[in-house]
């Protein structure tokens, strides 16, 4: 089911030459933008009846007003089992408490007698919010894009996902529910590339957004590219992945229970094992049958370990399999290992990472109190996951009196002379009195 790749007994190569050995799910943002981007220019030029014919076409739904009007999520929030309010409600405050650490204050350097320099984070002011419905009813996605982006102190939230057919045209009742509990109100039943240029196009009674987050499938992500410049964006998410790094010591049924979690997403999700023990490796593939199929996407599951994107590599030590797992950069790394916490704080490239054997991904799924909406596809490189900083821009404030200005007069003039641009120096010599 796991294709084995051994990279024992000789020198790992570089970082670059290695990534590429590793599997890895394959995204073809750019073959799909020649469908999505009619799809995007139609809901900019004619709006409301764009998305209505096209929400009809790939939804099967065909509702007058895409706005999920109030009485439906009070309805959803009345109705929702007392069990899963009672999960939301944890893993809301979980998240709010983890994230209410990463609030910014503004501060202010006295660079030079009379010169400060301060640093505002000032939050965005309309967000767009998009929660994927396609294989699941991402209903944990909810709390994990609206918490940071009500604490970064956004004014103004819409939360955009795809109707559902079996729930008369409105979105999955888990999600309204959990839109209903966070205090959003603003909800739009669009989902894929149509969603995002409601977002950033406006479109009905859906005003423009200044930032769009959250993850989705190929077609949200390309119309995520399309439209970035007119708005920002979180990332552009691929197929979800985890990476376990493991040794002799952790439990083989944990093991396979984990990779198994991840390729329950979709068939196109990685999951790959890096191991300094063949023992292991074995135990993992052996439990595997059992335990696929005994779950209830078990065809999904077994198409996305089998895939090209899922995999063993065995390692001499750990240090190897460390240079592994910063080579691949996953999305979320396991650390089943002697010493796990050591051996976290030592990777560099991950979105987040789970240390020990009580520390599953599911959990930081729904409760730890991390973000599981995280760089994929290798962005672990370069990117974080979602967060309050994702909602805040640093704004610098600039404010220097006559003197100090007076006194780095020279040094302007000489690098604005030095990159040919005089009217620069000039601008600062006409606030200097008259000699």
């Amino acid at each position: 089911m796991l294709a084995r790749i051994d990279l024992r007994g000789s020198a790992l190569p570089g970082p670059g030459e290695l990534a590429h050995l590793l599997p890895r799910a394959a995204t073809d943002i750019d073959s799909v933008l020649a469908t999505v981007r009619p799809i995007c220019e139609d809901v900019r030029l004619r709006g409301a009846q764009a998305v209505r014919e096209i929400t009809a076409r790939l939804d099967g739904v065909d509702r007058e007003d895409f706005a999920v009007p109030q009485p439906a999520l009070d309805e959803a929030l009345a109705g929702i089992d007392p069990t899963l309010r009672a999960a939301l409600e944890e893993s809301i405050a979980r998240v709010r408490k983890v994230h209410a650490d990463q609030r910014r204050t503004d501060v202010t350097t006295d660079v030079v007698p009379g010169g400060t320099v301060t640093e505002r984070w000032v939050p965005v002011r309309r967000v767009g919010l998009y929660v994927p419905g396609g294989l699941a009813p991402l209903l944990s996605s909810v709390v994990m894009n609206v918490v940071p982006a009500q604490i970064a102190g956004v004014q103004s939230i819409a939360v955009a996902t795809p109707p559902q057919r079996d729930h008369g045209g409105l979105p999955d009742p888990g999600v309204l529910a959990a839109c209903a509990l966070l205090g959003v109100t603003e909800v739009y039943a669009v989902g894929g590339a149509q969603a995002i240029a409601v977002l950033g196009y406006g479109a009905g009674s859906c005003e423009p957004v200044d930032l769009v987050t959250g993850p989705g499938n190929v077609y949200t992500t390309a119309a995520k590219r399309l439209l970035r410049g007119l708005i920002g964006i979180d990332s552009e998410a691929g197929p979800t992945e985890v990476a376990v790094l493991a040794d002799d010591t952790a439990d083989p049924v944990h093991v396979a229970a984990d990779l198994i979690s991840q390729a329950e997403h979709d068939p196109l999700a990685g999951a790959v094992l890096v191991t300094t023990s063949e023992q292991l490796a074995d135990a993992v593939v052996d439990r595997l049958p059992g335990q696929v199929a005994a779950t209830k996407h078990s065809d999904r599951i077994t198409t996305a370990l089998g895939g090209s994107q899922s995999g063993i590599v065995l390692v001499d030590d750990l240090d190897a399999g460390l240079a592994v797992v910063d080579a691949y950069a996953a999305e979320h790394l396991e650390i089943q290992t002697r010493d796990a916490r050591e051996v976290a704080m030592r990777v560099r490239n991950a979105g987040a990472v789970f240390v020990g054997p009580w520390s599953p991904v599911s959990l930081g799924d729904y409760a730890a109190g991390s973000n599981h909406v995280l760089p994929t596809g290798g962005c672990a490189r370069h990117s974080s996951g979602l967060s309050v900083q994702t909602f805040l821009r640093g704004v610098h404030v600039v404010e220097y009196d006559e003197q100090a200005l007076a006194e780095v007069a020279g040094h302007i003039d000489a690098l604005a002379n030095a990159e040919d641009l005089p009217a620069h120096a000039a601008a600062v010599r006409a606030r200097q009195p008259a000699s």
